[in-house]
């Protein structure tokens, strides 16, 4: 049976069991995906390791994107431009690095949504590594401007300056975002915190809201906008959906259906909250 893996500490909470699981079951291929918690300060040699025991593939999540990052051999374009790996597939002692999290959430907003980002101004609020993996599949959507915002405005300066080939990107202070945005994706972890630092740009009813984050309720942010006129915001299911699938097709050359999977996560989501 083939070996695949997601990889994180902690990584308990993964839903890339569950999701692969149904994936393989759905294209019928007979695999064995499972979550291992590696040593923060040991990746490379658990890695190695689990490598030996006939791991053909493997996710990466928190904190070992940048960890892969280095210990593959070769990188896709999208891996290169995030800093940052998120799955890995190894043949022939041959170890190769992508990342999907920037087209996974192109899916999510284009085929699930039905947004056209094309000619459109996005603001995106973050500039950590969730940001910089979603910035180049982002302009590559040819929307009329990306603008970046963070409280440490010189990283978001950096970020733009690194993606300006791509596209039209600009930096802006947080208290100095003005006029209306046609689409707002944070890329922050407000969410976690359960705060947000209210936004000084306008909002709107046509003003659409996107959260990498996601969870058994609307996050802080979709509040947020809901309560400022945004009538549509979406959270990141679709996208850790998305990204995964997109993760299965690197393995296996075939990409799987999502919906069905993206509404039974939704379903499993839903019975969490009723059980408080």
């Amino acid at each position: 049976m083939q070996l695949y893996g997601v990889l994180g500490n902690p990584i308990a909470h993964s839903k890339s069991p569950m999701i692969h699981a149904m994936f393989a079951r759905n294209c019928g291929i007979d695999l064995e995906y499972k979550a291992f918690c590696l040593a923060k300060d040991n990746f490379e040699g658990e890695l190695a390791e689990l490598i030996h025991q006939g791991l053909l593939g493997a996710n990466v999540t928190v904190p070992f994107k940048e960890n892969a990052f280095r210990f593959a051999h070769e990188l896709t374009i999208e891996a290169k431009e995030a800093g940052a790996v998120n799955t890995l597939r190894f043949s022939d002692d041959k170890f190769i690095g992508h990342n999907t999290d920037g087209n996974g959430l192109l899916c999510d907003l284009v085929e699930r949504h039905q947004l056209e980002l094309a000619g459109k101004r996005i603001l995106v609020l973050g500039a950590g590594g969730a940001t910089k993996g979603i910035l180049g599949p982002l302009l590559r959507a040819k929307p009329a401007e990306v603008v970046i915002s963070n409280r440490t405005h010189e990283k978001a300066v950096q970020l733009a300056q690194d993606f300006s080939q791509e596209g039209n990107i600009n930096a802006c202070e947080w208290q100095q975002l003005s006029g209306r945005f046609d689409v707002i994706i944070n890329a922050t972890s407000s969410s976690l915190s359960n705060e947000f630092t209210p936004l000084p740009c306008e909002i709107d009813a046509s003003t659409i809201g996107y959260d990498l984050m996601y969870g058994t309720k609307p996050t802080v942010f979709m509040e947020y906008l809901a309560d400022n006129g945004a009538e549509k915001s979406f959270d990141g299911l679709g996208m850790l959906v998305e990204q995964a699938a997109l993760s299965f097709e690197f393995w296996h050359s075939v990409k799987p259906e999502t919906e069905m999977v993206y509404q039974d996560l939704r379903q499993v989501l839903l019975s969490y909250t009723a059980d408080f």
